[in-house]
């Protein structure tokens, strides 16, 4: 009992490729072994069946002969029988023909000395008219014989003829028969062990050699994390083919449940993101933007002896991230607005007092005064038309920027706008990437550059419009500037305008970008966003106008 479980143990510490190849081998063994033995016994069957078939043949043709009735009348038979019978037995490829009378004594025999003997073997259904086989112990040993009447003119058995084939004869044929089966078992068992091997060898390498059990809880570990983790992880094959996907690359991307196995060009995923994914290439921290998310992928390809195999993609949502970056860089322009206007004031402070010490204390005054109220001038302006802080802060801060760099950002007059029930990360997203783009194309065209700002809420829906003084937009490229990349630069870098299309449709609203009609207008960019409605506001029935 100890021995078989100390065996079953060490079988069950092998690797799959040795415990593979363990039962090829027994499999293979079985298997000839069982081939050669059914092959004898088939063997074996067929030689007894063709001696009988043999000796039946030359049986009957020997029995219906003329020459051997016209023998039987002679006083002696024997004389012409004998050298009949030892000629066809040879020829016939049989061990003896005997001919015999009615009782059974012989008139031919193979040796003979035995001619006139009674013959050794049963003759009654010959007698009886009927041909018979059997295999019987006669003068010769063991044999497979058959034995048939002799008909005369009149139908009356007038004699009988056996013929047959000695068993050892048969034995010999079987023996050849079988060493060519094991000599063919042989050369099949070299080639099966050599297949199972093959086989076992690349199953090991294909395995690491590790067991079943090793492998069991390895593909435990590796379920538990790909559900554990957070980010998403994609195994892409060489193929363009999706492998694997697991929840967080599911949740992330919106995948169908049947995502695996399906080519990632049908996956409906953003083509910057399709083309990557369909790579295999060696990729870092690169941004794409999927319908409401900022995902940060990396890829790696996966290679077998310099074959590649495909690729491992990681997915990171920095969606929050990327949001809270946005008002990052507002609040610093506000910050770099702050200082830029404390760097103006000190310059006016220092002019105020050099006229007071040049003694011109009216122009000094006068100086101050209006420098005082343009700077309120344009608060008021913003403030009282934009009542939204967040949107009133973020025009401040971007006139105050885009003054500096010789843009004149204004707010259109007939901009009014209260406190919208929208998310103000994504209005500064919006509305600071688009601003941004139109001072950016403002500085490329004539000067001085302009930018106008128009914000509007009314019947439901924020309007943003934003025109630039710049060269504007073909109808061509007019498709392409929200796509990720797009820049007027043209370095492929672009994601402001990629992550302002976002926002708007996060917001359930739309953005679109053309060429302006007006004078002095070069690319306009307009955003609708639906307003949620107000606790009080209800909707007026069917087929009737609101009040």
């Amino acid at each position: 009992m100890n021995t078989v479980t100390t065996m079953t143990g060490r079988v069950g510490r092998w690797s799959v490729a040795r415990q593979m190849l363990a039962l090829q081998l027994a499999v293979v063994v079985v298997t000839v072994a069982g081939g050669t033995l059914l092959g004898f016994l088939h063997a074996r069957g067929l030689l007894d069946e063709e001696a009988r078939r043999t000796s039946v043949a030359v049986a009957v043709s020997v029995a219906r002969s003329p020459a051997v009735l016209d023998a039987l009348d002679d006083p002696d038979p024997s004389v012409a029988l004998q050298p009949y019978a030892d000629k066809v037995w040879r020829e016939a490829g049989l061990d003896f023909i005997t001919i015999m009378s009615r009782e059974g004594i012989r008139y031919t025999h193979p040796n003979p000395a035995q001619i006139g003997g009674r013959f050794l073997g049963t003759i009654a259904p010959a007698l009886a008219g009927r041909t018979f086989t059997e295999t019987y112990t006669g003068t010769l040993g063991p044999s497979v014989r058959a034995v048939t009447p002799v008909w005369d003119a009149s139908g009356r058995v007038r004699a009988l003829v056996s013929a047959g084939i000695i068993v050892e004869r048969i034995g010999a044929q079987v023996r050849e028969q079988i060493v060519q089966a094991i000599l063919t078992g042989l050369l099949g068992l070299v080639v099966g062990t050599a297949g199972a091997y093959l086989v076992g060898a690349r199953l090991g390498r294909q395995t690491h050699n590790l067991g079943a059990a090793e492998l069991g809880r390895m593909y435990d570990y590796h379920s538990a994390i790909l559900h554990a983790v957070r980010e998403g992880l994609l195994l892409v094959d060489r193929d363009g083919r999706l492998t694997l996907a697991n929840d967080g690359a599911r949740e992330l991307l919106g995948l169908p449940p049947d995502a695996e196995g399906r080519q990632v060009a049908d996956l409906g995923l953003p083509d910057s993101l399709t083309e990557m994914l369909a790579s295999g290439e060696d990729r870092s921290d690169e941004i794409h933007l999927t319908g409401d998310r900022v995902l940060v992928a990396s890829s790696a390809a996966v290679r077998s002896r310099s074959r590649p195999l495909g690729s491992v993609v990681t997915l990171r949502d920095h969606t929050e991230l990327q949001a809270l970056t946005g008002q990052l860089d507002a609040e610093r322009g506000f910050a770099e607005s702050l200082r830029s206007a404390a760097h103006e004031a000190a310059n006016r402070l220092h002019t105020v007092v050099a006229l007071v010490e040049l003694g011109r204390p009216e122009q000094a005054v006068a100086f101050a005064t209006a420098e005082l109220k343009a700077a309120q001038q344009l608060t008021d302006r913003v403030v009282g038309a934009v009542r939204e802080p967040v949107l009133a802060a973020l025009l401040l801060g971007k006139t105050a920027e885009a003054a500096e760099r010789g843009v004149e950002l204004s707010l259109s007059p007939d901009s009014e706008l209260d406190d919208v029930a929208l998310d103000g990360r994504d209005l500064v997203t919006i509305l600071g990437n688009v601003i941004d783009n139109a001072v950016e194309a403002a500085m490329s065209g004539p000067p001085p550059g302009r930018v106008r700002v128009r914000l509007r809420a009314a019947d439901g829906t924020f309007l943003i419009r934003v025109s630039d003084s710049g060269p504007g937009l073909s109808p061509e490229t007019a498709g392409d500037v929200f796509r990720r990349g797009w820049t007027t630069k043209g370095d492929g870098r672009g994601l402001g305008l990629a992550m302002a299309g976002q926002a708007a449709r996060r917001l359930g609203g739309v953005i679109e970008a053309g060429r302006g009609d007006g004078p002095g207008e070069g690319a306009v960019f307009t955003v609708r966003l639906p307003l949620p409605a107000r606790d009080g506001d209800h909707a007026s029935p069917a087929g009737e106008e609101a009040p």
